[in-house]
């Protein structure tokens, strides 16, 4: 009696241990897959956030320093600033050489860049040239069209898009006329290496010989020739006209030293050159226009836009104002008072 007790209480313990094991193994299995849950749905709540916070890499080829092209990259960094997307921006700067442009462009392109902001018209040019495939965003440019980067300024086609600083020479030239009323003759000075200047010019001529005044050209293939082509135009034109050209503008300072010092007044393309000695403009703003290539490049970035089907975007006329330089005013002994 008492053996058999024995193997019964043996046998109980047995079972009791068997089942204790049992039991701790499920809790054990439970627990382990509710962590692998857990950490399954965090790694995946990581990828969504990283995801919707994707950081954006952006290349910007700026041609050269002046303060139109300083102020238009401003305002396009402003508005990424402005957007909310997480970005890394490169910014280069060819210092107005061509080669420069060139070696810079294939850097953005090969760095895998989701999009390139290009300043002026030879940058753009030069990233267009190497890429069909990364959007290109431009500004400071006055004909995307004319200069071979469209197909058309209301349908681009491909890859680039942008704001064009396209301005209001016919405003400007009436300008001419109001401040200097005797101006018969006008010396345009401009860089022939540019294609931006090239379509200026000719509208140029269009807005002079509409007002009945007779146009004298004055060009510079580079900035070494600013000063000695300036000292030529003394003497034989009322006064110099120079639209948004970046070379003349990057030198303005030179324009205006020879100029100013000769009584020779500058009617400018924008409010950068009248700062740096000019006489007076109707300008548009800059740092607005590349506020507006900002937002078109987020857009595309968002894939809210495709560049082959966002239209070029202009500056209104209506918003630009008058800019004078009353120091230079005062020295040439010319009355801006009053003018807007």
């Amino acid at each position: 009696m008492k053996k058999s007790l024995a193997f019964i209480l043996a046998g109980a313990m047995v079972v009791a241990s068997l089942t204790a094991c049992g039991s701790g193994t499920k809790e054990t299995t439970a627990e382990t897959t509710a962590e692998t849950t857990a950490e399954t749905t965090a790694e995946s709540a990581e990828s969504k956030a990283a995801a919707d916070g994707e950081t954006y890499k952006i290349g910007v080829l700026q041609l050269t320093e002046h303060a139109a092209l300083d102020a238009a990259n401003d305002g396009f960094v402003a508005a990424l600033d402005d957007s909310g997307i997480s970005y890394e921006i490169d910014q280069q700067n060819a210092q107005n050489d061509q080669s420069a442009c060139q070696t810079i462009a294939e850097k953005l392109v090969n760095d895998g860049d989701d999009l390139i902001l290009a300043i002026a018209t030879p940058a753009a040019q030069a990233v267009a040239g190497v890429t069909t495939e990364i959007p290109i965003v431009g500004t400071a440019i006055t004909d995307f069209a004319a200069s071979g980067l469209v197909e058309s300024n209301d349908a681009p086609g491909g890859n680039v898009t942008g704001s064009s600083d396209l301005t209001p020479i016919e405003a400007q030239i009436s300008l001419l006329q109001k401040v200097l009323p005797d101006a018969k003759t006008v010396g345009v000075l401009y860089c022939s290496a540019e294609s931006n200047s090239d379509i200026q010019l000719e509208m140029t001529k269009e807005a002079c010989a509409a007002a009945g005044l007779e146009v004298v050209e004055f060009s510079v293939a580079s900035s070494n020739e600013i000063q000695s082509v300036v000292e030529s135009a003394v003497g034989k034109v009322d006064c110099l006209y120079s639209f948004t050209d970046n070379t003349i503008a990057a030198g303005m300072n030179t324009v205006s030293m020879v100029a100013n010092e000769n009584n020779l007044p500058v009617i400018c393309g924008e409010q950068g050159m009248v700062e740096a000695g000019g006489l007076c403009t109707y300008s548009i703003d800059y740092y607005e226009l590349g506020y507006l290539a900002g937002e078109m490049a987020v857009k595309i970035l968002k894939g809210e836009a495709d560049p082959a089907t966002m239209p070029i975007e202009y500056y209104p006329e209506e918003k630009c104002e008058f800019v004078g330089n009353d120091e230079t005013a005062q020295l040439l002994g010319i009355d801006i008072s009053g003018l807007e």
